[in-house]
């Protein structure tokens, strides 16, 4: 099962970049709210912003994402 860990990156990058949730948001074209419960685990990103906020961390989207590939059968 994979799943999107997005908030280590969010966090990081506005610390590094001294923006606050406010500025990140306007950054990304989402509002402050969002960009709070994403770095709270409590939603996600959508899918199309992926690709932006890869390019703004200098990360592959694959990055967001910790995958448990146990338990499939190998093909």
């Amino acid at each position: 099962m994979s799943t999107v860990n997005i908030a280590p990156f969010i966090k990081e990058y506005r610390r590094q970049h001294n923006l606050t949730q406010a500025d990140f948001a306007k950054l990304v074209g989402v509002s402050p709210q969002a960009v709070s419960k994403w770095e709270r685990e409590q939603g996600y990103p959508d899918i199309t912003l992926l690709p932006t906020l890869a390019c703004l961390f200098d990360c592959s989207v694959n990055d967001f994402f910790q995958t448990d590939c146990h338990g499939f059968a190998s093909q």
